[in-house]
């Protein structure tokens, strides 16, 4: 048999570009002086969208690459590299968000003093591992793949260097991920110790046949979540959130909290649906009380902050425990009809999320302390931020004229509705009931006095809005508004 193995290089094209881009970002800055290396800056978000644009010829047909041949029992090749409607709706996401990402970097790396090239050779590896993870098939492509997303996301929360809050962010969640990673690795080495196979759907085959289940394998199936709740900061994996986002710089916690993230539910949902098919009466109980912790603690905790981030981070784990409630309504194994529900929700959360980290960003640079209070009053004294803000919460809250969010959870409360799931439903009701406090107070406060009741009216703040914030900030409003007008768009891209 031959060991040259053919390679599908349109299929790989998206993270090889973005690869490449960092690795040129990186040599370009050591030759560039000073006063010229925004261009990093610019190259970056430019290979990030040459990779959106080389998406498109994807959409045919599934186009699979490293794959190995039938054999024995396995009537098909199995692939390591595969891009389907799942991979293709993952992709456009990290890729665009990225992209946000980049464009409130511009003038936070500027202002920041960070070093241009590292700090976008980071963020462009860190990319490529997110796009991959969501094409991975088999065990060691997800493991290398996530560790790829996690290892430069370290390195751009400890960037700022002689900040000591970003330092004890970064090494918090160096910890967290070394502990939840390791936890993760005994799980696969249990379930590749049973099955012998790496490859996701060969696993499915061999958990499928009787007479498998025995503790070890239950085992492991049950612990190798562990990792990807780490990534998606699911209770109790979630202690780095909260700190890490307001350690790192601003843009950087907005690319944890949705891209890094999304990434994050792709490899869960891979990992789940296709390797662990047979098991989902296993694992679907636990991703149940995941997601009623997750999103319980994340919004409980939410109700007490006085920082924007912070606020925005436990709020970000309230919202994983809503894209995991589909995954645990799954439990009699109608995986088709509850997938769609998850990558629905994660793709409208990243334009949620998103949208309220770019203004959080703007207000951030001229606002150091970034407190609620900061933001009394700015949707009077700049309509346009204040209106991207306000919608962007409306959205996360599920109210009109918020209707992208009022989708998304319609969307993820009928799974467990429809599965037979009905106290998980319950609990998921509570919570938006519980959210809406912070949301609406926060959006609220946009249109008080600038002062606040019984004070005395203080001087607006100004704003400079640059042209690299202003489009991020457009992009992201004209997502959200375009989705509450027609939300089936989403649906129909996964159908």
């Amino acid at each position: 048999m031959s060991v040259i193995q053919s390679i599908d290089f349109l299929a790989v094209a998206p993270p090889l570009i973005v690869a490449l881009v960092g690795l040129g970002v990186l040599v370009l800055d050591a030759f560039l002086p000073d006063r010229h290396k925004y261009v990093t800056g610019w190259i970056s978000g430019g290979g990030l969208l040459v990779a959106t644009v080389f998406l498109f010829p994807l959409t045919d047909h599934v186009r699979s690459t490293f794959c190995v041949p039938a054999s024995g029992r396995f009537a098909t090749p199995s692939c390591s590299y595969v891009v389907d409607e799942l991979t293709l709706a993952f992709q456009v996401l990290v890729l665009l968000g990225a992209l946000v990402v980049v464009l409130l970097s511009l003038d936070t790396v500027s202002e920041s003093r960070l070093p241009a090239g590292e700090y976008y050779f980071l963020l462009l590896m860190s990319v490529s591992g997110a796009v991959t993870l969501a094409a991975s098939r088999d065990l060691l492509t997800l493991v290398v793949s996530l560790e790829v997303v996690s290892l430069p996301a370290f390195a751009l929360v400890a960037l700022p260097r002689y900040d000591g809050r970003a330092s004890e962010a970064a090494l918090k969640l160096f910890l967290v991920s070394v502990v939840s990673t390791a936890v993760m690795l005994f799980g696969l080495s249990l379930v590749y110790g049973v099955t012998g196979q790496v490859y996701l759907d060969r696993i499915a085959t061999v958990l499928e046949a009787p007479g498998v289940r025995n503790s070890a394998l239950l085992l492991g199936v049950a612990i190798s979540i562990a990792g990807f709740a780490f990534k998606v900061a699911a209770v109790p994996f979630h202690f780095w959130a909260p700190d890490t986002y307001v350690g790192a710089p601003v843009p950087v916690a907005a690319y944890l909290s949705v891209v890094s993230k999304a990434a994050g539910f792709a490899g869960l949902a891979v990992l789940l649906t296709i390797g662990f098919a047979p098991y989902a009466d296993v694992w679907a109980p636990v991703m149940a009380v995941l997601a009623a912790v997750t999103m319980t603690v994340g919004n409980l905790v939410a109700l007490r902050q006085q920082g924007a981030v912070r606020l925005l981070a436990w709020s970000s784990i309230a919202q994983s425990g809503y894209m995991l409630v589909p995954l645990g309504a799954a439990g009699k194994g109608d995986i088709d009809g509850v997938l769609p529900a998850t990558v629905a929700y994660v793709l409208a959360y990243a334009v949620m999320n998103l949208g309220a980290f770019a203004v959080v960003t703007l207000v951030g640079r001229r606002r150091p302390a970034n407190t609620l209070d900061d933001y009394r009053g700015l949707g009077r004294t700049e309509p346009f931020i204040g209106f991207a803000l306000a919608f962007a919460l409306a959205c996360l809250a599920g109210l009109p004229p918020g209707l992208l969010g009022l989708f998304a959870k319609v969307v993820v409360f009928q799974a467990p509705v429809q599965q037979g799931t009905g106290w998980l439903a319950v609990v998921m009701a509570v919570n938006v009931v519980v959210g809406l406090y912070y949301y609406l107070a926060w959006a609220a406060s946009l249109y008080g006095r600038a002062g606040g009741d019984g004070a005395p009216a203080l001087r607006p703040p100004s704003y400079r809005i640059s042209w690299s914030d202003g489009t991020a900030i457009g992009i992201t409003l004209g997502a959200a508004l375009v989705f509450s007008v027609v939300p089936q768009m989403i649906l129909e891209a996964l159908s």
